[in-house]
């Protein structure tokens, strides 16, 4: 399966520990990557070149970008399950 940027299919993609995690409105990363002066330090910065350049060649396809995306927060309450509880 090949991550397309901004079509969220549940997908995300790992880079050692870095995670690259798709979505509809924003791509979110989160983790930790070290480029070290090795082999996999090469394989590990190219990956994560080609995730970058494939997000930024979606964007600047985009006809119709704003200033700045909304950010749809979702504020709930969550019920106490200790609420009903007899703390004596």
């Amino acid at each position: 399966m090949s991550f397309i940027p901004f079509l969220d299919a549940g997908e995300s993609v790992r880079i050692d520990d870095l995670t690259i995690e798709n979505g509809t409105e924003r791509i979110a990363l989160y983790g930790r990557l070290e480029i070290r002066r090795d082999r996999i330090g090469l394989q590990d910065i190219q990956a994560l070149k080609a995730q970058i350049d494939a997000i930024a060649r979606e964007l600047e396809g985009s006809a119709h970008l704003p200033d700045r995306a909304r950010v749809a927060r979702e504020d709930r309450v969550i019920p106490n399950p200790f609420a009903d509880r007899d703390c004596a």
